[in-house]
C-alpha cells in the first residue's frame, strides 16, 4: 500500500512539471489512460490498484514527453504559463543570397 500511494503522489508531481499545453494536456491523458490499461492488467493477477498506479505514472511520463516534443515543433517557449509566439524576423535576401534583416 505505501508503494501505492508513493507511486501515485510521485505521478501527480511529474504531471505539474509539464511546461507548454500538449505537455499538459499529453501527461493527463497519458496518466489516465496508463491508469485505465494498468488497472485492467493489474486487475488478472489481483493486484489492480498497483497496476493502475503504476500504469498511471508511466503512461503520464510518456504522454508528457510526447506533447513536450509537440511544443517544441510548433516553436516559441513558455514561462509561467504563458506562451509566447517564435518571433519571426522580417528581411530580404539580396542578390548574393545573404539575408538582411529590418
Amino acid at each position: 500500500m505505501k508503494k501505492t500511494i508513493l507511486v501515485l503522489v510521485s505521478s501527480l508531481s511529474l504531471v505539474s512539471c509539464a511546461t507548454g499545453p500538449n505537455a499538459q494536456t499529453g501527461a493527463v491523458m497519458g496518466g489516465l489512460g496508463g491508469a485505465a490499461v494498468g488497472g485492467i492488467i493489474g486487475a488478472q493477477s489481483g493486484r489492480g490498484l498497483e497496476g493502475a498506479a503504476i500504469g498511471g505514472a508511466l503512461g503520464a511520463l510518456g504522454g508528457n514527453a510526447i506533447g513536450n516534443s509537440r511544443d517544441q515543433q510548433q516553436g516559441g517557449y513558455y514561462d509561467r504559463g504563458r506562451s509566447y509566439p517564435q518571433q519571426q524576423q522580417q528581411g530580404y535576401y539580396d542578390r548574393y543570397g545573404n539575408y538582411h534583416a529590418y
